[in-house]
């Protein structure tokens, strides 16, 4: 679940639970608006975490290539 489909179901659920002043018959849209939020809400903490984990850098100690540079001292500089 992406940022926007957590937002999308925070915001159809509030609308169920604050805003909307309907009966349906076996069904009681408060508590599927809350059951919204708590989806919504739970899948932006969950993709704020995988997404947290994915943009993490990971980095070697050890160099791809080694090299090995010698300066020698005792020799003149070219012209």
């Amino acid at each position: 679940m992406g940022i926007g489909t957590s937002i999308f179901l925070i915001a159809v659920g509030a609308i169920l639970t604050f805003a909307l002043d309907a009966s349906v018959a076996g069904v009681d849209l408060d508590v599927v608006g809350w059951i919204l939020m708590a989806a919504g809400a739970l899948g932006l903490v969950m993709t704020t975490l995988v997404w947290g984990r994915r943009r993490e850098v990971v980095t070697t100690s050890e160099p791809v290539e080694y090299r090995r540079v010698e300066e020698r001292r005792d020799a003149a500089p070219p012209l």
